[in-house]
């Protein structure tokens, strides 16, 4: 797994300024005031911080964003950064500055002159994650991962270092994720796939999976059709964190196909390199279930993830075949290339009769109509209980990642409507995002409080996003563990 930057902790101490070398961060309120730190950085550069600060770039610029000095007369250092933030700012924008300096911060050592700022555990936080690099498949210069560390100088280091094992135990989960996202997948099959969720097993979670002969005898028609064309074996894996009390779980589900042709319903040939993402759900799960274990969570939660790979072959199955669920439904198949929904119904049925969970929530790259709803900024949100749809949605946006609630009135069942089984796979164009959601209700009891995230616009971004690089976000790790912390751990 991609590894997270080194990060020590320091007491304050303004007399070692002088001979820091690499690289110092500072902060500067917007109106220009110094903490005893920063005015230290500014006597020992002769007053170039005060300059700098009273300069028009400086007035310009947004709030977590910097300006750099490089080598500063009386310093050892080679380059210092002056990040603008408020003493009362807000999460997201602590954490911007810390995206600010991650991208200063280069192959050198970096110290952060943070005092007593009081968003330094979210500073340090959006530095971790705007540092992550993929480089696990370059060669030569590009593949090494510079050997560098940042020093936080803070008022109180045992209080940040108990913020950073909470932060290290989150910006773990998004890297696993997004790591998970950025595979290709003749590397990620669905047999990598589970042997890293086993070897999760070392940290403390309870890991099983399912092969091929206990989902056929399970009846999984649904999920094992959507694999007959692949030579990779489709596989379920079941993760369980048991940190609460003798309560029933809560459950997360996730879509991973870790590539999708389309199968038989061929994908145009442009863009399909991007379908490696197609197990962008279920990387969702497993960064979340392994931040739950990272940092020991007082909760009961499963998280359960089916791996398939959709391809054309002479097994594969055809465009108005019909197949049985676990549930014992029938389903068209009336395009072959709408394959997530069927692995997922047969995962949600599965885990409800095994674990009777407290709340279900579900992720999935599921539909293009996502995107051309809500582009890349947002997440779909379909649920059938407002109080966990609300609780979601107050998560996501506490976290800055973006979610929307879209409607599931009966009125679009009768677009799924079967003339041969009890329901066909898809709908048509129209409302092509909701009638997914559709779907997968009918796979949802009526007592189980549950939501459905089509993630398909924000999982992976060809542009980078204010805590990450180009390629996978990580998106809905941190909304989902928040949501956990508050719902179930007080």
């Amino acid at each position: 797994m991609t590894n997270l930057r080194k990060t020590n902790f320091s007491a304050s101490a303004p007399e070692e300024i002088a001979t820091m070398t690499g690289r110092i961060g500072c902060f500067v309120t917007p109106d220009g005031a110094m903490d005893s730190l920063s005015r230290k950085l500014n006597t020992l550069s002769r007053g170039a911080i005060k300059r700098l600060v009273a300069s028009k770039a400086f007035t310009k610029l947004d709030e977590g964003k910097g300006l750099s000095l490089q080598a500063p007369h009386g310093l050892q250092a080679d380059a210092v950064m002056v990040v603008k933030l408020a003493k009362s700012a807000d999460q997201q924008t602590a954490r911007l500055a810390g995206a600010s300096l991650a991208g200063f911060q280069g192959d050198l050592d970096l110290t952060v002159l943070a005092g007593g700022a009081r968003k330094s555990g979210d500073v340090l936080l959006g530095l971790l994650l705007k540092a992550y690099n993929f480089n696990a498949h370059k060669t030569g210069e590009a593949a090494q991962t510079p050997d560098v560390s940042t020093t936080f100088m803070v008022n109180d280091p045992a209080a940040l270092e108990a913020e950073a094992a909470v932060a290290g135990a989150v910006a773990e989960g998004v890297f696993f994720t997004r790591d998970l996202v950025n595979e290709p997948s003749n590397i990620l099959t669905t047999v990598e796939f589970a042997a890293r969720l086993e070897a999760m097993r070392d940290i403390g979670l309870k890991v099983t999976t399912l092969d091929e002969p206990e989902l056929e005898r399970l009846g999984m028609g649904a999920l094992l059709g959507v694999g007959m064309g692949s030579e990779t074996p489709s596989k379920v894996v079941i993760m369980e964190w048991n940190g609460g009390g003798d309560e029933n779980p809560f459950a997360l589900v996730g879509k991973g196909v870790v590539f999708d042709t389309g199968g038989i319903s061929l994908k145009p040939a442009g863009g399909m390199e991007d379908m490696t993402m197609d197990m962008g759900g279920a990387g969702v799960v497993s960064g979340v279930m392994r931040t739950l274990a990272r940092r020991k969570a007082k909760a009961n939660v499963v998280g359960i993830v089916g791996l398939v790979e959709n391809m054309p072959d002479g097994r594969a199955q055809r465009p108005g075949d019909v197949v049985t669920s676990m549930k014992g439904d029938t389903i068209e198949v009336i395009n072959t290339d709408a394959e997530g929904r069927l692995v997922l119904a047969d995962i949600l049925w599965y885990v409800q009769e095994k674990y009777q969970p407290v709340g279900m929530i579900n992720l999935a790259t599921l539909t293009g109509a996502m995107v051309i709803a809500l582009g890349h900024d947002n997440a779909g949100v379909f649920s059938n209980d407002d109080k966990l749809a609300n609780a979601f949605l107050k998560a996501a946006d506490a976290e800055n990642e973006g979610a929307w609630r879209l409607p599931m009135g009966k009125s679009y069942d009768k677009l799924i409507k079967s003339r041969i089984a009890d329901m066909k796979n898809v709908g048509g164009r129209p409302a092509g995002a909701i009638t997914a959601a559709k779907f997968l209700k009918r796979f949802v009891k009526d007592e189980t409080p549950w939501c459905h995230l089509d993630i398909a616009g924000v999982a992976l971004l060809k542009t980078e996003s204010d805590l990450a690089p180009k390629g996978a976000t990580g998106w809905g790790v941190m909304a989902l563990d928040r949501l956990i912390r508050d719902r179930f751990e007080g």
